[in-house]
């Protein structure tokens, strides 16, 4: 008795497919939690220059370093991961991707983004891909945290094309990346489209930046609030550090703060804070970030920080820095860095 090739063919494609959904949500659960994982440690160390994929890390080059571009090739199926920045790729087959970076301000207006209550939820990327249908996915990475009254369907992709801005669904929103299946590529990135009407207040992941100064009498400190957006502390890192800045190892918040609230910062020894009060707000990369300063002497003791909502009067994040965290950041910095540090030692710091 013969068995029929189409009754076989059928059982066989409905088997594949069983095993490769199962496979399929394994991944997905794979990359959630690594991007969780990559959330809550906060390195200051991601590899700018490497993809993390399924047979080690993938050289990023950049080839044009005025315009911000990079390219690399992906050798393989499988998922890939810029930890620098939070965007991500699931291909089908190897592919050469080009990415370069964009800012929101200079394609949509701040007035049309208060008149349509949109909100930038993540960075811009400019991808192209070779061969295009070789990308299955990629991940967008955003900022808003997922709980509450946020709705998934105020999410949209912005794509950024010779005749306009075109809103797109994504396929899906996890926590910190939205995912678009089969992409089209252009300039993107996540926007929240709020209803009309709506009056919430949208918590948000977010950094606490921390860089201190070197001074043979006055130690300097700098502090952002900035949303949790990977290129945007890369370009802050970036800035500081041509002005001899080092960043000090810190906390994540304690929750997810609130868009457009404002947040007070106090110190335990009294030290003038200039500005005290910082507005949670998001500019793109590239742009000028709000900061606050004080100046901490010679730093003798410890100072323990602390930002308390300014409406409600809630702690959302402390820490204390100590002479020793000086010491170690300058140790770790720079080479042109530590060998200022060393002068300034010189000098009776």
């Amino acid at each position: 008795m013969r068995i029929p090739t189409s009754s076989v063919s059928e059982d066989q494609e409905s088997s594949e497919e069983q095993v490769s959904g199962a496979v399929y949500s394994e991944m997905h659960q794979m990359i959630s939690s690594i991007y969780a994982e990559l959330h809550f440690m906060f390195k200051q160390d991601y590899k700018y220059d490497q993809f993390l994929g399924p047979e080690g890390n993938v050289d990023v080059e950049l080839i044009n370093k005025s315009a911000n571009k990079y390219s690399l090739r992906f050798p393989t199926a499988g998922w890939y991961l810029w930890s620098a920045t939070g965007l991500g790729f699931v291909v089908r087959d190897a592919v050469t991707v080009t990415i370069a970076f964009g800012s929101w301000s200079q394609h949509l207006a701040l007035d049309l983004q208060h008149h349509e209550q949109w909100l930038a939820a993540g960075p811009l990327f400019a991808v192209t891909a070779e061969p295009e249908e070789a990308v299955a996915e990629i991940h967008l990475p955003h900022f808003i945290s997922l709980q509450g009254e946020v709705d998934v369907s105020w999410f949209l992709v912005a794509h950024f094309k010779d005749e306009g801005m075109v809103l797109q669904r994504p396929s899906r929103v996890e926590p910190f990346y939205a995912v678009l299946e089969n992409p089209s590529f252009s300039l993107m990135g996540i926007l929240l489209r709020i209803a009309r009407g709506t009056r919430l207040s949208i918590p948000i992941t977010s950094n606490t930046l921390l860089y201190f100064h070197p001074h043979p009498e006055d130690i300097k400190f700098h502090l952002y609030l900035v949303p949790s957006d990977a290129l945007l502390t890369k370009m802050i890192d970036d800035e500081e550090e041509r002005f001899c800045g080092v960043r000090l190892q810190t906390s994540p918040s304690m929750q997810p703060l609130t868009f457009g609230a404002h947040y007070i910062v106090s110190n335990s020894a009294h030290l003038e804070i200039i500005p005290t009060e910082l507005k949670l707000s998001y500019r793109s990369p590239g742009e000028i970030q709000p900061f606050l300063k004080f100046y901490a002497g010679q730093m003798k003791e410890p100072i323990q920080l602390e930002i308390t909502d300014k409406r409600h009067g809630t702690l959302v994040w402390k820490t204390v820095v100590k002479p020793v965290d000086i010491q170690l950041g300058a140790a770790s910095a720079p080479r042109t860095f530590s060998a200022r540090w060393m002068y300034l030692i010189s000098r009776g710091l």
